[in-house]
């Protein structure tokens, strides 16, 4: 698939996903899953490719996507004797790429065919990179934590992946010590057009604005729980510019609900605490269901998954079984993976049908 089409899918994607359209409530009841993969394995980086592919990235080294009959193709990577723990991955529409958490830091290209190439390798003791996406097929961002005093460690391409260039400290803005970020599911990032949402946690909990595909930031306060090194945001996935919405608490104690979910209608400015002692506890994933007018919103944790009819205000939980990530292929149908597995779910309406 060559870029131009790429940039074309999104731009049909995003004028789909924000039409204005009237919003036809619809109850759902619970999930029906069906498991594509089962293995001694955890999975916390899923990604949609453009054509619905299915990619998926585990902490052995393994990597992969499932074919149209849903029929595994997955090879492995090692560097020297390192097995990357793999926690984002991420596509632009002619290759994937996957990211590992610790040091050495690995970022591989690769595709269909599952040839991989190193494009990217960070040996500071201290990096940790949490999550990636693309904003088209040229340029992509990935963050990860602080590996010295004063910002976050931010990785940008401006050239289809080929290479990446960290973004020098001066012109990020400072965190607090003790402040980084949650590689629990790959959605610390959010993009909507240019702008892009970052969200930290541990002793200080924020958002992490550019305007500019990377070129510029801002940070932005938000009411939630902070100020240990288990608490904040883990999630945060954005509507459109405007609305976003966030989720964490602490995976510690995952039945602690105050102020562990908020959302902004102003792109991030300004946040205001929704559902605070409320139902569902900690969760690592939330994500918009497509199509749905942004009143719709799934949460994934190893607690199980809860749904939500009216932006995050109210919820209520669909299933008990874990998972760490979801996301959405249309507005029923969603892929989900935690430990152990790679999963199909699919939204149950009241009355046993799936879908609208």
């Amino acid at each position: 698939m060559n870029r131009l089409f790429f940039a074309g899918v999104l731009l049909l994607l995003g004028s789909c996903g924000t039409s204005a359209g009237k919003y036809e409530p619809r109850e759902i009841s619970g999930i029906e899953v069906t498991p594509l993969l089962e293995d001694s394995m955890s999975v916390r980086a899923l990604e949609i490719a453009p054509g619905g592919t299915l990619w998926f990235a585990d902490d052995r080294g393994r990597f992969g996507y499932f074919d149209h009959r849903d029929r595994v193709v997955m090879d492995s990577v090692t560097y020297d004797t390192v097995v990357p723990h793999f926690r984002a991955v991420a596509s632009n529409g002619d290759h994937i790429f996957l990211l590992s958490i610790g040091s050495p830091a690995l970022l591989y290209k690769t595709n269909h065919k599952l040839e991989t190439t190193l494009v990217y390798r960070e040996t500071d003791p201290a990096a940790f990179y949490d999550s990636m996406k693309f904003w088209n097929g040229e340029e992509g961002i990935a963050m990860g934590d602080p590996v010295e005093e004063g910002c976050l460690s931010v990785l940008i391409t401006r050239n289809g992946g080929d290479s990446w260039s960290k973004v020098p400290c001066e012109l990020l803005p400072q965190v607090a010590k003790g402040e980084a970020a949650f590689a629990a599911s790959n959605t610390n990032i959010a993009i909507s057009g240019d702008r892009t949402w970052i969200v930290t946690g541990g002793t200080r909990s924020r958002v992490f604005y550019s305007p500019d595909k990377g070129r510029s930031w801002k940070v932005y306060d938000v009411p939630v729980v902070q100020g240990e090194p288990t608490l904040g945001m883990y999630s945060v996935d954005f509507w459109d510019k405007d609305h976003g919405y966030a989720i964490g608490g602490d995976y510690t104690r995952p039945q602690y609900r105050t102020a562990n979910k908020a959302r902004t209608g102003d792109g991030g400015k300004t946040w205001q605490l929704v559902a605070s002692n409320r139902a569902p506890g900690y969760r690592s994933c939330v994500q918009y269901v497509p199509g749905r007018q942004g009143r719709e919103l799934v949460a994934a944790g190893f607690e199980g998954v809860a749904f939500s009819a009216d932006g995050g205000e109210h919820w209520k939980q669909l299933s008990d079984e874990g998972f760490y990530t979801v996301r959405f292929l249309n507005d029923s149908t969603a892929y989900a993976a935690g430990k152990g597995r790679v999963s199909r779910i699919l939204l149950r309406k009241k009355d046993g049908i799936s879908g609208k």
